[in-house]
């Protein structure tokens, strides 16, 4: 598996068995803190099994005493005995039950907050392959498996394994015989038992994957739905997601089958031991080797063993979703992070803004290089343009300085000092990046500016969005800094996204500015616009940036252009000392100054 794909299978420590071990290991410390609570539910189940023995006992003496030889004074008496047992084991159940839903509850809280905190931690090549959707269904409802099994499934499994000790052993104080054939019955129960688990631990492992891709689909379409309409291909969407359904469907029938093989099995067998119980216990007494009231209760308790074994079908069923749910949380929680503070990073002060490439070289998958050999000193304080044809490596250059990725050969000097060799919060803060798919959160254009920096006053925000040429439309909306955006923005034009994510990097003063294709999304004349606004800006505060674009005229007042053809650096030098080199630079140049011909024509 590679280091940023979710691996899909199980996970193999020491066989199948090592692998369940595993897996509740590793996500101990989520529920260990809270065993007390899990202990006094045990506590609980144990009263409750141990009650349940004194049903049967009552049974034969109201048989065996009152029924038979005719003690019925003792009547009301076994009868106030009935009802107070009833009473307590109901007591003791709500009891383990009230305790399982706090101990589940709290193991969960934390486990859900690790995961987060996870998710928040990993680099952006786990992002590069990871699927919204499969995230979703893993921190939803994964999340959820896991929680009931904590909250009653290992509870069951030992209440199970509990009323058949307890009743194999007051069956045997009663009729030894009857004990042998309860127990002759009972592997025989077992065996199909673990047998289901074996065959229905993989069943249940790809229902969760077939109802995570069902997830991502309906998160894509979700999130896609305006490019949906625009094509009219609602039919073709609900066509993938039908399939995505069926497919899910196809896999929790292929788990009902196990199920409707291994429950008339159990069953049977289950009915079997009652019918043998019946003959040769009735011969006991017959043969007037034991009482009425024994085989009486002997019959009850037959059901103390019975219907635990039987049950183990479901308390396995619990336990394997669990299993498979827990293998997916594990594998969120163990996914390495790629990008993450040495343990000898140093804090990093304000930085001047001084940016050096040293012979750097990066690959995504480590076959094919998406820049590579590239050298370039940035001087702190100057514009530098960065130019050139689709997937040239533009956006994973400047992806670098803030450690979005790390370099696999060479190193990113900012000030002199290796970008890995500094706490990498330090280094952001004091990076405002403006990406080229802009991205807002479904709360308030105010928050939107603020999200880097919670604590500047409101006339900061309002400098901010004038820097960008913001302001006065946002002034133009119902409510203006406090009208609420849609979802990822959607309630906003692509140009009014971008100049709020203009304001949202400048609030944070940022020592270095990386606008990533940052105006592709606006017309001509706001981009002249922000394009003068910025360079006042930088005028006066002197802050490192870098420009990517595809039009010349975002690059062409930069104190440095550099031109990437495959990944590497082909050209360099400013505008004029570009055009007049006769190389790439002036081909776009060329091409660009043609379209505005063939439009002017």
């Amino acid at each position: 598996m590679s280091k940023t794909t979710m691996n899909n299978g199980q996970p193999g420590v020491g066989g199948e068995g090592g692998a369940v071990v595993e897996v509740f290991l590793q996500l101990r410390k989520y529920y260990w803190r809270y065993r007390y609570l899990g202990l006094a539910s045990l506590v609980f189940v144990v009263l409750t099994s141990a009650l349940g023995l004194v049903s049967p006992q009552l049974l034969r003496m109201l048989v065996d005493r009152v029924m038979i030889s005719g003690h019925y004074d003792e009547l009301p008496y076994l009868a106030l005995g009935v009802v107070g047992v009833a009473i307590v084991q109901g007591a003791c159940r709500y009891g383990r039950r009230y305790l399982g839903h706090v101990f589940g509850a709290n193991s969960v809280f934390d486990l859900r907050n690790a995961l987060y905190l996870k998710l928040q931690s990993l680099s952006f090549a786990y992002y590069d392959t990871a699927r919204t959707g499969d995230l979703m269904a893993r921190l939803v409802g994964d999340v959820a498996v896991f929680r009931q099994f904590v909250s009653f499934g290992f509870a069951n499994l030992l209440s199970s394994l509990l009323m058949i000790i307890f009743g194999f052993s007051m069956m045997s104080s009663i009729n030894w015989r009857l004990s042998l054939l309860a127990l002759a019955t009972t592997p025989f129960l077992a065996v199909a038992a673990f047998r289901f688990r074996s065959v229905v631990h993989p069943a249940f492992s790809r229902l969760r994957e077939a109802i995570a891709d069902m997830s991502t689909a309906a998160q894509e379409n979700i999130t896609g739905v305006r490019t949906v309409k625009s094509f009219a291909r609602e039919p073709h969407q609900i066509e993938i997601f039908s399939k995505r359904v069926d497919n899910v469907v196809d896999r929790h029938m292929q788990t009902v089958a196990i199920w409707k093989k291994f429950f008339p099995t159990m069953d049977l067998i289950g009915n079997m031991s009652m019918l043998l119980l019946l003959y040769v216990g009735g011969r006991e007494v017959i043969l007037e080797r034991m009482s009425m009231g024994d085989l009486v209760a002997s019959f009850s308790l037959i059901w103390y063993i019975v219907s635990p074994v039987q049950q183990l079908g479901y308390q396995i069923n619990s336990f394997t979703q669990a299993v498979a749910a827990g293998e997916r949380l594990v594998e969120i929680l163990g996914a390495p992070e790629t990008v993450r503070n040495s343990p000898d990073a140093r804090p990093l002060d304000r930085i001047a803004g001084h940016v050096q490439f040293d012979n750097v070289t990066f690959s995504y998958d480590g076959l094919h290089p998406a820049v590579q050999d590239i050298n370039l000193t940035v001087e702190a304080g100057a514009v530098v343009g960065i130019i050139g044809p689709t997937g040239s490596g533009k956006s994973t250059l400047v992806s670098l300085i803030p450690r979005f990725y790390d370099p696999d050969e060479g190193r990113v000097l900012i000030d002199g000092q290796d970008v890995r060799d500094v706490i990498v919060e330090d280094l952001r803060r004091q990076i405002g990046i403006v990406f080229q798919e802009t991205f807002l959160f479904s709360t308030s254009i105010r928050e939107n500016i603020a999200f880097g920096n919670r604590d500047v006053p409101m006339s900061k925000i309002e400098e901010a969005a004038r820097m960008a040429d913001a302001h006065d439309f946002i002034m133009e909306l119902p409510q203006g800094y406090d009208t609420l955006v849609g979802e990822r923005g959607i309630g906003l034009s692509g140009g009014q996204r971008q100049r709020i994510a203009i304001a949202r990097a400048l609030l944070t003063d940022p020592r270095i500015l990386i606008l990533d294709d940052a105006t592709a999304s606006v017309d001509m004349e706001t981009e002249f616009e922000i394009q003068k606004a910025l360079r006042n800006l930088l005028e006066g505060q002197k802050r490192t940036t870098f420009v990517i674009a595809h039009r010349i005229s975002s690059v062409k007042d930069a104190d440095l252009i550099i031109v990437l053809e495959n990944g590497r650096i082909v050209e360099r030098g400013t505008h004029d000392e570009l055009y007049e080199l006769g190389g790439v630079y002036r081909r776009i140049c060329d091409v660009q100054l043609g379209d505005r011909i063939d439009l002017a024509g």
